[in-house]
């Protein structure tokens, strides 16, 4: 079981690593390219730079809110 936790982990710090390198590129250092240089073709418009953390934030708030709602039900119930 280590060895597919330290896969796993090693899987998901590269998937973390290529994200954060594709979003660093994207929003700090892609404003400053030619907007005709061919590299623009591998990156969504500077629009959703933004749109994307918002909604992916906003969905893991409603998600953990609901979690905490769920578990604290569950709990009020376990005590009745």
């Amino acid at each position: 079981m280590e060895l597919a936790d330290r896969a796993i982990g090693l899987l998901l710090s590269v998937i973390s690593l290529s994200i954060f390198t594709y979003y660093t590129f994207w929003v700090i250092i892609l404003p400053f390219v030619e907007t005709d240089h061919f590299v623009h073709k591998y990156f969504l418009p500077q629009e959703y730079a933004i749109l994307i953390p918002v909604f992916a934030g906003v969905t893991l708030v409603c998600f953990l809110t609901m979690f905490i709602g769920y578990v604290m039900i569950k709990s009020k119930k376990k005590k009745a």
